[in-house]
């Protein structure tokens, strides 16, 4: 694209802001742009339709703090003026008529587009977040307009370019590409999505024939398996399941840095963090799957169906909550399904008593109101009226409101209809009132599932005598790992035996090692989980000062996680090992001080932080990475930043 000098005017329209919905529908908005990472800058041109509802004077793009150049009038006679939140298009719009309008602008955006440079490789990615995409395309925060987009982006040919919708071409110009990508259907502003870095993908085809594209790093090549396994099977379950097709073209899903939240469901596009990404051994202790099923049930509620305002947000999460847990029972089994409603039951229970529940449909409600209550109403809905009426209704909820948008009387009417009785007490009871009915819940729990009721009778701070016998016989694992919670010291030799979720509870729970347990603890450390390694070579190296070189060298070469939280941990012990000098201990505190640069991860970043703290070596290069982290994008890293330092001086005083 070319450069362009920057021209814009003040405009005060006379129509209100709340009436835009009525006076218009943007139908299509075709998008071209070019992005310079050096000066964090987005270059535009943007052809949009719209079609007048009633005759007015003005309608408007959101679009903050933008710069703008364009013709007085186009072919249709559409005047343009611009008050740094909002772009006027002025004409005497005439109902019933469609309109078109063209425009080039910049922005250097401050949220919801983010340029990350790490070894000298660019990732650049959005994140609109419920309204925050017109920070860097005009569009229309209100998800109340759905339009259907279509991005045409210009980046460096030595870069992959994802966004929504299909590929339709990709033109090499210069030391260019430009990638064409193609909606048919629309959708709200906030899902509009693209991200840039260096990426391989692999495809594999859903049994409907969606494509399913997976994107990595090329140094991940061993992860992804691991990181996308289940993907195709979710995919396919969920249309089953949910018995409406796929609403879109394909599906694909990328990594990046440092993402603000776990995933987001961008349409066709679902961006997730690169903390997700692991190995077969990282797969057992903090995987992708969840996420993976949440961010793809949204692709139908939320993107296809969406709620007409934070009222009925629940609408969207609960949904996605609810339908990503089903996915899971089609693949851990039943057991992890209610146990995972039960712990969902519990948190909203201590939500209440610490004063913070409120009705899910207050727009002010907390992400665990949102997200677990509205599974919890599904999944209580779906027994009071039967697994064939839900699904029909669900169905019909759908296939009535599709590419457009709800609240909750409108998902509640069409499963009354089939059921042919009041929901009335149901809605008021599970959804309106502010205290979440937990004991009906765990009843509801206790009739489903015979694990639960078993795990209910364990309750070893009652000195219950059988609670030694748990460890012994066929029970849960949740049971055993709440036996040992309450009692470690019932742990024995047999107790090791185990399985790989036991094993970890003791690596937890039992922190001074028993000198008659000190061999089976031991065999720990082979377990293939970084979680019970990294308790385990911590509790053996404070409880066995005589053999900490052993375990030092037996842990050498175990990094972890993307954190690196293994190879930190062994960092710090072998700096307080000072008699074990098979290394150079200045060159593993530069490794742990390097650790806080820009150039990793923000999670890594703060574990290495919170080691130099720990050890009270937190230097000048470390304070000043640490105060360069308070401008970082991540709200995580920021908090964490400025947290550390406010500790740090109060430690000086």
């Amino acid at each position: 694209m070319k450069k362009f000098l920057v021209i814009f005017t003040v405009f005060v329209a006379g129509c209100s802001f709340s009436q835009q919905t009525e006076n218009v529908d943007f139908t299509n908005i075709k998008a071209a742009i070019e992005l310079v990472p050096d000066s964090s800058k987005v270059i535009g041109s943007v052809y949009c339709e719209f079609k007048i509802l009633r005759e007015v004077d003005s309608v408007y793009l959101d679009a903050i703090d933008m710069a703008y150049i364009f013709p007085e009038k186009d072919e249709n006679e559409v005047g343009f003026s611009y008050d740094s939140d909002k772009l006027w298009l002025k004409s005497n719009f005439k109902k019933g008529k469609t309109y078109s309008a063209v425009f080039r602008y910049e922005a250097v955006p401050k949220k919801a587009l983010y340029f990350l440079r790490k070894n000298d490789k660019w990732q650049i990615w959005t994140q609109g977040q419920g309204k925050y995409t017109s920070n860097w395309l005009p569009s229309i925060d209100d998800t109340n307009d759905k339009i259907e987009f279509d991005l045409t982006i210009e980046f460096n040919s030595n870069y992959e370019v994802v966004a929504n919708g299909v590929l339709k071409n990709r033109k090499v110009e210069g030391s260019s590409i430009v990638w064409h990508y193609d909606m048919q259907k629309p959708m709200s502003s906030y899902l509009v999505a693209f991200a840039i870095g260096k990426y391989n993908q692999t495809t594999e085809t859903s049994e409907s024939g969606i494509p399913l594209k997976y994107y990595y790093y090329p140094e991940d090549s061993l992860k992804v398996e691991p990181t996308y396994r289940y993907s195709k099977q979710m995919f396919d379950f969920l249309e089953n399941e949910i018995g409406f097709a796929y609403p879109w073209q394909n599906y694909k899903q990328v990594p990046v840095h440092d993402f603000l939240y776990a995933g987001m469901e961008n349409t066709t596009l679902t961006i997730f963090s690169d903390a997700f990404v692991v190995d077969n051994i990282g797969f057992n202790d903090k995987n992708y799957v969840n996420v993976n099923a949440h961010e793809l049930a949204h692709q139908w509620f939320g993107n296809l169906v969406t709620s007409t305002s934070g009222e009925h947000h629940w609408l969207q999460e609960g949904f996605a909550t609810y339908y990503a847990l089903l996915a899971e029972r089609d693949i851990f089994g039943d057991d992890y399904f209610c146990f995972k409603l039960y712990e969902s039951a519990l948190d909203l229970g201590r939500q209440d008593i610490a004063g913070n529940g409120t009705s899910l449909l207050n727009p002010k409600s907390s992400s665990l109101t949102f997200y677990q209550r509205g599974s919890w109403v599904l999944h209580a809905l779906r027994g009071k009226v039967g697994d064939a009426v839900f699904r029909k209704a669900v169905k019909n909820y759908l296939e009535k409101y599709q590419f457009a948008n709800v609240e909750t009387s409108d998902f509640i009417k069409e499963i009354q209809s089939l059921y042919g009785k009041s929901l009335t007490s149901f809605v008021n009871e599970w959804i309106e009132q502010e205290k979440f009915p937990v004991y009906k819940a765990l009843e509801l729990l206790e009739k489903e599932s015979a694990k639960i009721q078993e795990y209910l009778m364990v309750d070893c701070e009652a000195k219950n005598s059988k609670c030694a016998d748990y460890l012994k016989y066929d029970v849960s694992d949740e049971a055993k790992v709440k036996v040992i919670s309450q009692f470690p010291s019932l742990v024995n030799k047999n107790t090791f035996r185990s399985s790989l979720k036991v094993r970890q509870a003791i690596s937890q729970y039992i922190t001074k090692v028993p000198v008659e347990l000190k061999s089976e603890y031991e065999s720990l450390l082979d377990d293939k989980s970084y979680v019970t390694v990294e308790n385990a070579l911590y509790n053996l190296w404070v409880s066995f000062p005589e053999d900490r070189p052993r375990y030092l060298s037996k842990t050498r070469n175990i990094e972890g996680f993307n954190d690196k939280n293994v190879r930190l941990l062994w960092i710090m012990l072998n700096l307080n090992t000072p008699f074990y000098q098979t290394d150079n201990k200045q060159g593993l505190y530069n490794e742990l001080l390097n650790y806080t640069e820009t150039r990793y991860n923000a999670d890594l970043r703060m574990k290495a932080f919170q080691y130099l703290k720990l050890i009270n070596s937190c230097n000048e290069k470390c304070q000043s990475n640490l105060k360069e982290a308070k401008s970082h994008h991540n709200w995580r890293m920021v908090k964490f930043a400025k947290d550390m330092s406010e500790q740090l001086e109060q430690n000086k005083g």
